[in-house]
């Protein structure tokens, strides 16, 4: 029986085609969603309350990477900025086993750029400039890639 190691954190890849191709990234978070509970009470049933499926809620991606001046990420902001809007597009997180193979991967589709900012800036500091954006996106799924964990 194959062992079933679980999977670093620190070992992961982010594809943003068309904004910043194959990027590395510092961190990755915001991989999760939520489904509204609706509750309902039914006449004549006084000892239960009926707890129905609503809309699923998906958290924004908060990516976060070192700074350069040629950032695709901000320059994807800007579109935003602009009186025409810019483009969305869908992406993939893959999280990587030991030996650098794919081995889970999640996509996320029609993303656009809803907040970015960059670290603070202190001379008392020795610290690498850290630009952060925030994805909204219309969902997620996730795919498990072949067993990369041999």
């Amino acid at each position: 029986m194959a062992r079933k190691d679980p999977l670093p954190v620190f070992c992961f890849k982010v594809s943003l085609p068309g904004v910043a191709g194959d990027a590395f990234f510092k961190s990755v978070s915001g991989l999760r969603s939520e489904t509204e509970v609706v509750p309902v009470r039914e006449g004549g049933q006084n000892a239960t309350t009926f707890q129905l499926v609503g809309a699923t809620k998906w958290s924004n991606i908060v990516l976060k990477q070192g700074f350069t001046k040629d950032s695709g990420l901000l320059a994807w902001r800007n579109e935003w900025l602009g009186p025409r809007g810019g483009k969305r597009v869908g992406g993939t997180i893959t999280l990587l086993n030991t030996a650098l193979e794919g081995a889970a991967e999640w996509s996320f589709v029609r993303g656009w750029p809803v907040k970015w900012e960059i670290s603070e800036f202190d001379a008392s500091k020795s610290e690498l400039a850290i630009e952060t954006l925030e994805i909204a996106h219309e969902g997620i799924t996730f795919t498990g890639l072949a067993d990369a964990t041999k």
